[in-house]
């Protein structure tokens, strides 16, 4: 009975300590380390508001909406109160919503933000089933203290937003499209939930045996406004998966891709400037990982690695700025790839037409993405980031070609 006893304990505990280690990843050490304790953030009250007196209207009660107030300064303009979801937080402040009339006219919104916070994004406008459209810069009127648009209002609703609205459902529905027929070389997996429980997926790409494959990771969406940034990667990914590339079928027999399509849903559909359900940016937290968006990607990443006897040699984060800008890690001798980023960049001058590749290099002091792949894994990393307002067109030329020319180099083609 004695020994029943010691040995039901012994497995026990080893049961735990796998658990345990299934269940952690290894933490990677910063110069500069950023408190990503959850703090507390003041969710919009979703509501209809209206001015009653001059039959104008506006709500928020969608995803990726973001307004906090709603009032009239006289009869022709109305003030557009926006908030942060929590402070500190960058100056860059995002905005959504819909408006209307009871009859046709023009109509002026006043953007309103907390002072030191700035109008960074030029209005999209979309009606119903319509194209979004940038708002002509006529309408625009910009001064020392406030932005104001002027716009046509009518009994349709009209979608004012600072970047086009892409929720997590319009994310899902675009993965799930693109991977239709292609269940042979692309899994898709949920690996986890958000803090308020939606799903995190990933598209898991490869060819035959991923034992011993070299793993690629593509992430984007950490920070909810940043969408430019997300169609490049979805052109990014497109091009993976084209199925009529001879380039393409070789990179994947060789390598293994984990895309990362929507990395904050929960701050997409919250209308958040930049942070997750928890207050924080998710940016900042590839170290202690005590958010649940990444602890739980660190997780997955990991088990993949540790699973297939598998290296991870790149990992690129796509994001959003005022322009296209990629920030690149000094430190390359050494790490995996120590000659990808200058030969890609060359072969990014070299076949996108008049591109000037704008780089900036510097090693990350702050617990962000690209530290993380090179500090944890001696991989190269880079921020791609895409302009808020470069063409769409562009973005797709941008994004095509940087993932053929990636996969060129990498098959030494």
């Amino acid at each position: 009975m004695k020994l029943y006893v010691n040995t039901l304990y012994i497995l026990l505990i080893l049961s735990f300590i796998f658990l345990l280690s299934c269940q952690t990843a290894k933490k990677v050490a910063f110069e500069v380390p950023v408190d990503t304790t959850s703090k507390k953030i003041n969710y919009q009250i979703k509501q209809t508001y209206t001015l009653k007196d001059i039959g104008v209207y506006a709500n928020n009660e969608f995803d990726g909406a973001r307004l906090n107030g709603f009032r009239k300064i006289n009869d022709s303009t109305a003030a557009v109160i926006i908030n942060p979801e929590n402070a500190p937080i960058n100056k860059s402040a995002y905005y959504a919503f819909k408006a209307w009339a009871d009859t046709p006219k023009s109509f002026y919104f006043q953007f309103q933000y907390p002072d030191g916070h700035e109008h960074r994004y030029l209005p999209q406008l979309k009606i119903n089933n319509e194209q979004w459209k940038s708002i002509d810069s006529i309408n625009l009127y910009q001064t020392n203290e406030n932005t104001t648009i002027k716009i046509k209002l009518d009994k349709t609703p009209l979608l004012i937003a600072a970047q086009e609205i892409h929720s997590s459902k319009h994310v899902k529905d675009w993965y799930t499209n693109l991977i239709k027929g292609k269940e042979n070389y692309v899994n898709l997996s949920v690996f986890g939930t958000s803090k308020l429980g939606r799903e995190l997926p990933v598209l898991d790409i490869f060819n035959g045996n991923p034992e011993n494959k070299d793993i690629i990771v593509l992430l984007t969406r950490q920070h909810p406004p940043e969408v430019t940034g997300y169609f490049a990667f979805r052109h990014f990914v497109q091009t993976l998966l084209d199925e009529n590339s001879e380039l393409s079928k070789e990179f994947l027999n060789r390598y293994r891709v984990l895309a990362f399509p929507i990395m904050n849903p929960d701050g997409v559909d919250l209308g958040h400037w930049r942070h997750n359900a928890g207050g924080v940016d998710t940016n900042r937290d590839w170290s202690a990982y005590r958010q649940p968006e990444i602890k739980q990607t660190v997780q997955f990443i990991s088990k993949t690695l540790k699973r297939n006897n598998s290296k991870l040699i790149l990992g690129l984060d796509f994001h959003s700025t005022w322009y296209d800008i990629f920030y690149t890690n000094e430190i390359r001798k050494g790490t995996t790839l120590p000659h990808f980023i200058e030969n890609w960049f060359t072969a990014l001058e070299n076949n996108i037409p008049d591109y000037v590749v704008n780089e900036k290099p510097g090693n990350s002091k702050k617990p962000v993405s690209k530290g993380w792949f090179l500090y944890g894994h001696n991989a190269t990393g880079v921020t791609y980031e895409i302009g808020d307002d470069t063409p769409r067109d562009k973005i797709k030329v941008i994004g095509t070609i940087t993932a053929q020319q990636m996969m060129k180099i990498l098959t030494d083609k």
